[in-house]
Order: structure tokens, then sequence, then C-alpha cells
């Protein structure tokens, strides 16, 4: 056999042997990468045991508020059926002063009362905004050095387009809610509704409020609707009170208003509960946005985050952030150390600090 017959008989003799532990190592390469490795593993292991934690938090905190309200409802009942002929027969009062007229009663709680509410918390607010006093609230702003003082220019436009908002806007959507509520034939009721069922609505409405919102704030942040409809609003990276309702009239009317309106013509609900829910709503949204993280009140930081950084922090509550890993970046930051009602007089600015800034 010559020298090449040779080399070649070796050579086949060598590639049918490694053939099969080739065929082997393709097969356990197929197998290995239908699965997950040790480290993608874990990680999927960590994120469901996070969504259960998530799930298990949620549920344990509806139970608890759930068997707190049960216990305390009955002691505020009390307190409520002691006043409730009080506030039955001012109702009462109310009601034939203005002679029954539905529509009149309506604009009186569901747009009156809000504005009166946003504009005096608001005045308060831009006060502070302009001046740099009273110093008491100053003190407490969130983003150090930013509207001290307010850029007057930008606060005119911005109470303009609130005001053309609330008129143009809000007002024509009230009159059509009026004649859906109309419909349902409760809502001009003489007769107020228990304290508990007014609770539980307000938890509705609340409820309501955080998925609509969310959703159509993250909408509007998708890149068309970003460029020609949201970008108004976030031409303030520092929020201030006013700017709570500073937005092109299609947000305005997405996420303002409708989320705000849904609960309310879902539920048929009394005038009353309409009135108390839309001016806890301005006031809390106004709060979001102020830009001062004050004593006792609910904390700003969250939404304020969501100003400096665009892409964080998009919902109310902050549940569905939680759930869809939109305030990942928030976690990590001081701001989230301190988005918590504050139960003292020090600035939380002085008590958790920002890192100081890596010289350049």
């Amino acid at each position: 056999m010559s020298a090449s017959l040779r080399v070649y008989s070796f050579s086949l003799k060598r590639c049918k042997r490694s053939t099969p532990k080739r065929l082997a190592t393709i097969r356990k390469m197929k197998r290995d990468s239908a699965y997950p490795t040790m480290a993608e593993q874990q990680k999927q292991e960590e994120e469901l045991w996070d969504a259960m934690k998530v799930t298990a938090c949620v549920l344990g905190a509806g139970l608890l508020l759930f068997t707190a309200l049960e216990s305390s409802a009955w002691y505020v009942q009390n307190i409520w059926d002691t006043w409730g002929h009080f506030w039955q027969t001012t109702w009462l009062k109310l009601y034939y002063l203005l002679e029954g007229k539905e529509l009149t009663l309506f604009l009186l709680g569901a747009a009156l009362m809000p504005t009166l509410a946003f504009w005096c918390f608001n005045g308060i607010l831009m006060v502070a905004d302009v001046t740099g006093k009273p110093t008491f609230i100053t003190r407490y702003r969130i983003q150090l050095g930013k509207n001290d003082p307010v850029d007057t220019k930008k606060l005119r436009q911005a109470i303009y387009t609130a005001l053309c908002n609330q008129v143009f806007i809000s007002f024509p959507m009230l009159l059509s809610m009026f004649y859906i509520l109309k419909w349902w034939g409760n809502t001009f009721s003489k007769e107020l509704p228990t304290f508990r069922w007014f609770l539980l609505e307000l938890s509705i409405f609340t409820i309501v409020e955080e998925i609509l919102f969310y959703y159509t704030h993250r909408l509007v942040h998708l890149p068309l609707l970003y460029k020609h409809v949201h970008k108004k609003h976030h031409e303030w990276t520092a929020p201030i009170g006013v700017v709570s309702i500073y937005a092109h009239p299609v947000e305005h009317i997405l996420s303002n208003m409708l989320p705000a309106m849904t609960g309310p013509m879902l539920m048929g609900s009394h005038i009353v509960c309409i009135a108390v829910w839309f001016s806890l709503a301005v006031v809390t949204t106004s709060i979001s946005h102020c830009g001062y993280h004050l004593p006792f009140l609910p904390s700003p930081e969250f939404h304020d985050f969501h100003h400096l950084k665009f892409n964080q922090c998009y919902g109310v509550l902050g549940v569905l952030d939680y759930l869809h890993g939109t305030d990942t970046v928030f976690r990590q930051t001081k701001a989230y150390e301190r988005h918590r009602v504050l139960l003292s007089l020090t600035p939380l600015s002085k008590s958790i600090p920002d890192a100081p800034r890596r010289a350049e």
C-alpha cells in the first residue's frame, strides 16, 4: 500500500472514530441551546420570585386595608351618623335653595368646587414660587436651585394654558358627563350615600384612575405622540403645581380628565361624592407637581423624578410602575429613599441628601 493510501485510510478511520463524538457534541449543544444557562435560570427564578413577592404584597396590602377599613368603618360610621343629620340637612337646604336644578347642582359640585380647590391651593404655591417666601414652604424644595424664583414668563404661559384647558376642554367634558350621570338617575338623590359606600367609591375611583392614567401616560410617551402632544407638559423638568394641567388639549382629555371622570360615570355616583373626589384629585395632582416635599402631605418625589428623567414613574400610586419595571432607576436613587410622608419639620433634602456629583 502506498504512503498516500495509508494516510487516507488512517484519516478515514480517525474520522469514523471522531464522528460519533462530534455528533454527540452537536446534539448536546442543540439540547443545551434549547434550555437556559444557569445564569439565565437563576435570573428567571429571581424574576418569578420577585413577581410572587409583588403579588403577595399587593394582595396582603389589600387584605390589610380591607380589614383596617372594616374595623375602623364602624367607628367612623358612628361619627358620620352623628354628623349625618347635619350633612343631610345642609344638602337638602342647598337642594331646595337651587330648586332641585340638577345642572346647577352638578356644575357647582363637579366644576366650581374643584376649580376653587385647584386655584386656592396653587395660589399659595405660586406666591412661594415667585417670591421665595414664606421660607417654611420653600425650604422643602425638591430640586434645589430650580425655580428659585420661577420664570414669570413661563409661569404666565402655564396659567394661561391651564385656564384654557379648564374652560374649553374640562367644561364641555363635564357637560357630557352630566347627561351620562343623569341617565343613571341617582346622582341628584335627596338622600346622601352612607360613609361605607362613599369609601368604597373612592377606592374604585383611585384604582380606575391609576390604571387609565398609567397606560394613557405611557401612550403619550410614544415618540410620535410625545413630539406633538406630551412634550409641552415636559417643558418643565422641575414642575410647579399649576403645571399639573399645563398640557396639550389631547393630553388633557386622555390623561387628565378621562381617568378622573370614568370611575364616577361607571358607578353613577352622587354629586357630593363626585365633588369630593374631583377636589381631592386636583389637589393631589397639584401636590405631585408642586416641587416641594411638604410635611404631612403625600410625597411628590415619584412624579417629580418622572419630570426629571422622562422615562420612569408613569403612574400615580406606583403599583403598575413596579409591576412593569418602569421604576427600576428611581428605586436606585436617593429620591426613592425620600419617597415617603415627611413626619418632621426637617427637609428630607437635608436628612437624605443626594450623593455628591463626581468632578468631571
